[in-house]
């Protein structure tokens, strides 16, 4: 899997990975992959929420230690 953009939002809490996840996404063309590190656990449903609401595909989500780690393919 070719990761296109990674971002950080680990320490952050909800909204804040989901706005950062939002913004990235936007300088992104159709089909290229984002991934989003975070240590919010609400970020798992968030993201699901995110990707019905929005259009984007969630394609993977990962929970590694106390980290989630989320792949989003842009619309």
């Amino acid at each position: 899997m070719h990761i296109h953009q990674e971002i950080d939002t680990r320490g952050l809490n909800c909204p804040l990975p989901i706005l950062k996840a939002k913004k990235a996404l936007a300088t992104m063309g159709s089909g290229q992959l984002l991934k989003v590190l975070a240590t919010d656990g609400g970020s798992l449903r968030d993201f699901q929420a995110f990707a019905k609401q929005t259009g984007n595909e969630l394609v993977e989500q990962q929970t590694v230690g106390d980290e989630y780690i989320h792949v989003l393919r842009r619309r």
